[in-house]
């Protein structure tokens, strides 16, 4: 398959990978000469007319799909037995590579990809399109860092009277929802759940799930809830496990209703705010909702279809047995005789706890109130809860976004609560913001990353520009570098922001020597190329007798000024001589333009050298100029199509 060309068209350059169905290869468009991917149907597959008919159904469904976060297919056709799509080819490597390579990632730059990627997703549903598959295999990055959405190849177009099949197409398995699991209709939120999935291994190295077999994994997406993020990764924050949680629910229902409302909960998910909030928890099946109950039978004895209520059986008394006068006289007496000692035991006990009390009061500890110290300094806060009556126990440090640094966040026991004096109070301590590692900005445009800048909440962003070969709005260089851990509150971020190439405007370089043109291309850049000598009156030998282009033309660095020097006065006479030559217009096919190349050789061109070129309808007479030196000669020849229809050497008379 390398170097064979398909449809005329794609060169086959190399091979890039190969899936279930198709093999992906590197091409170049001849026409509009860029790099593309082809992929292509697998031989043994081509053969099945219902393989094929999906295969191009699927590509011609991808097709709609033009957005920055997803890989464009450009064509889709057949040349004999091939059948294929060509696709954009994103140079860089995938989010499984990247992942391997870097992971666990920063939270900040897992969560710029996972926006990312939801806003290709979004346009993608937008279209009515499910993926069905997405897994880091299936996302690619480039070199800035931006990542694309490929192999839409299994993923069908939505429409209002027709859904999936249930076993029309599986994905990985280790991204798979429940609902693919167990063959239900993959939807709009299976897709949430597999970047649900692909967010918990950006941030852990791990996926959630893992089996010996395919089936096993299946089973734990189907009944076990993904485990919380941070029992890997404490340092992330619960809004953002929250967001792994809610999108991996396992009900469908409790998971995001769009991939644009979990972008827009993406783009706050890192704010100091959002930082503790609650644990998101699917709501717990409720028990006492309305079910549907089974039928009930025909009760034994009655005839079908008697709805009658049956008469509840009559109940029975029994009648309580007989007690004789006697008897009940001895019951009393026994009452009688217990009421004194009952209510001596009454007031016995009663003095006994109130002069337990009393003594308790008395000589038991005295009791302490808790003062609240938040947001106090250390020192200020232990002298006030020594003054309460309390002793000052351990002491911890937490890092805070709320509380300023050597401050009490807070006490144990808690403020108000009442201890005995001498109890020891635990504080913990603020440490100030935790240090985050600040993303590499280095390569990407300053438009599309400030609202990534923004969510860090820096002291302060200052942008400064400069030229550079780096395309115009590229950031070229930053202060902290990306991957140092900064507090961002307490950080200025300088970014350097590329103004493009510089231009410079040519200086007037007549009369320069060869010296003083190598220290003007050493200082300005350019680059300065001398193309011919001249002899002239005017001019010293050695010296710039002319320039393209002329001075005062704005050129980029790096640019190329071409120079003819003057190789001074000519000592001998120069002639010049003029001849006229009748070309004859004799074409092959009557009206057919003939091409005509005249050829000089003089002291102002060399005969190996076209001196003019153009074409002719008729016959032509035409004038040449040639400059002789004394003693010498010079020569001229005409061809017509090529072929040599006059030559003449002239002297010097």
């Amino acid at each position: 398959m390398i170097g064979k060309r398909i449809s005329g068209r794609y060169e086959v350059l190399g091979l890039l990978g190969g899936g279930g169905m198709s093999t992906v290869y590197l091409a170049r468009d001849m026409i509009l000469d860029r790099p593309v991917a082809i992929k292509i149907l697998r031989y043994d597959l081509a053969d099945e007319e219902e393989l094929r008919k999906r295969f191009h159904r699927e590509a011609l469904s991808a097709t709609s799909l033009i957005h920055p976060h997803i890989v464009n297919i450009y064509d889709v056709g057949e040349d004999g037995e091939l059948h294929y799509l060509v696709m954009e080819y994103v140079e860089g490597q995938t989010l499984k590579e990247y992942i391997q390579e870097k992971a666990p990632l920063p939270a900040a730059r897992a969560v710029d990809i996972m926006m990312q990627l939801c806003d290709g997703i979004s346009a993608a549903h937008l279209h009515g399109i499910i993926h069905r598959d997405i897994k880091p295999q299936n996302i690619l990055m480039d070199g800035d860092g931006r990542v694309k959405l490929t192999d839409f190849g299994i993923a069908m177009a939505l429409s209002a009277t027709a859904l999936t099949r249930t076993n029309s197409v599986m994905g990985t398995v280790h991204y798979l929802s429940p609902e693919q699991a167990r063959g239900g209709i993959a939807t709009k939120r299976s897709d949430l759940y597999s970047l649900g999935i692909v967010l918990y291994e950006m941030l852990t190295g791990k996926l959630p799930f893992s089996g010996e077999s395919p089936v096993s994994i299946a089973l734990k997406h189907l009944h076990e809830e993904t485990p919380p993020v941070r029992d890997e990764r404490p340092d992330i924050p619960q809004s953002l496990e929250n967001v792994i949680l809610k999108a991996t629910a396992k009900n469908p229902a409790y998971r995001y209703p769009s991939a644009e409302v979990m972008l827009k909960d993406l783009s706050t998910v890192l704010s100091p705010e959002r930082r503790d909030e609650p644990k998101f928890m699917p709501p717990p099946p409720d028990d006492e909702a309305t079910k549907a109950m089974p039928a009930i039978k025909d009760m034994p004895g009655r005839p079908a279809g008697d709805t009658r209520v049956p008469e509840p059986a009559p109940m029975t008394e029994t009648p309580p047995e007989p007690v004789t006068a006697k008897e009940q006289e001895q019951k009393q007496k026994r009452k009688r005789k217990k009421w004194p000692w009952l209510l001596a035991g009454t007031v016995i006990l009663a003095a006994l706890v109130g002069v337990l009390l009393y003594l308790l009061g008395v000589f038991g500890p005295k009791q302490a109130e808790v003062p609240d110290v938040t947001g106090k300094p250390a020192e200020e806060a232990m002298s006030l809860i020594r003054d309460a009556g309390l002793e000052i126990g351990g002491q911890t440090e937490e890092h805070s976004p709320d509380v300023e640094k050597g401050s009490v966040i807070r006490t144990s026991p808690g403020a108000g609560s009442l201890n005995d004096e001498g109890t020891e109070v635990d504080l913990v301590i603020s440490a100030g913001e935790e240090p985050v590692e600040l993303t590499d900005f280095t390569g990407r445009d300053y438009d599309s990353i400030s609202e990534i800048v923004d969510e860090f909440g820096f002291k302060n962003v200052r942008k400064e520009e400069e030229y550079s070969d780096e395309p115009e709005g590229t950031v070229i260089r930053q202060e902290p570098e990306g991957g140092e851990k900064i507090v961002p509150s307490e950080t200025e971020l300088v970014l350097t922001v590329s103004k493009g190439i510089e231009k410079i405007s040519t200086k007037d370089l007549s009369g320069f020597d060869e010296d003083e043109l190598n220290e003007y291309a050493r200082t300005s850049g350019f680059n300065i190329r001398i193309t011919a000598e001249k002899p002239s009156d005017s001019v010293e030998a050695g010296r710039v007798l002319s320039q393209e282009p002329e001075a005062g033309t704005e050129l980029e660095r790096g640019a190329t000024i071409k120079v003819v020097l003057s190789k001074g006065a000519e000592a001998d006479p120069v002639k010049t001589f003029i001849q006229g030559v009748t070309i004859p217009y004799e074409p092959s096919e009557e009206g057919a333009a003939q091409k005509v190349t005249i050829y000089i050789g003089d002291l102002s061109h060399k005969i190996e050298e076209p001196a003019e070129e153009f074409e002719i309808t008729e016959d032509t007479t035409k004038r040449i100029r040639m400059e002789i030196k004394e003693g010498g000669s010079a020569t001229y020849r005409i061809e017509r199509d090529g072929k040599t229809v006059a030559e003449e050497t002239i002297p010097y008379e």
